[in-house]
């Protein structure tokens, strides 16, 4: 295990059960970076749902979701539906380990403008959504980065620098998890977060 400092911020790097975790701190609030499964991730309070815009089952990050929450969590999301671009509605997470799903409808590149404010609105809003239910861990995916194109680096980015400043505001929030879909993905959020704090 090693550690780095970094001002006020830490970086912590370990191997745990075939994943790396990078570990950093934006005012108290921990970020981790994981490779993982969304729909499985069971110490966490809530969990991020890169929804479609009538909130039901997709592919990717939506499909596993709705996969082992429906029928109960479409029935939940039909009253919400449907959302825009940078919005975020919450439910209770039937059939998955967690306490709450998070709904954000990320943009899709090229057609859903401007697509960098509309990306940040969907982790502004999570968040919000998320201290106003007193949630004390709440887990996002690469939103916006499968179907909807964007690109990925781009995308870590933005969400990055909106969470290190939300992190501020935050009494509530005291661990967000970024779990990626594969190891490359998980290097490169690395390379951005490294780039982003030092």
């Amino acid at each position: 295990m090693y550690i780095f400092i970094y001002n006020a911020f830490y970086i912590e790097i370990c191997a745990r059960k075939r994943s790396k975790i990078m570990e950093t701190t934006f005012s108290n609030t921990k970020v981790e970076l994981v490779t993982g499964d969304i729909a499985s991730q069971d110490e966490i309070d809530a969990i991020v749902n890169a929804a479609n815009a009538e909130l039901r089952i997709g592919g990717g990050v939506a499909g596993a979701i709705h996969r082992k929450g429906d029928p109960e969590l479409t029935q939940l999301t039909r009253p919400l539906a449907p959302i825009k671009p940078g919005e975020a509605v919450i439910t209770e997470a039937p059939g998955l380990p967690n306490d709450y799903v998070i709904h954000c409808l990320g943009p899709v590149y090229g057609r859903d403008e401007p697509s960098g404010d509309l990306l940040a609105k969907c982790y502004k809003n999570a968040l919000y959504l998320a201290e106003k239910h007193e949630i004390n861990s709440i887990a996002f995916p690469a939103i916006s980065t499968g179907a909807f194109g964007y690109p990925m680096n781009d995308a870590a980015q933005i969400a990055f620098e909106t969470v290190k400043v939300e992190a501020h505001e935050l009494e509530f929030v005291k661990l967000i998890r970024f779990v990626l879909f594969s190891e490359d993905d998980l290097e490169l959020y690395k390379e951005v977060l490294n780039e982003i704090i030092g």
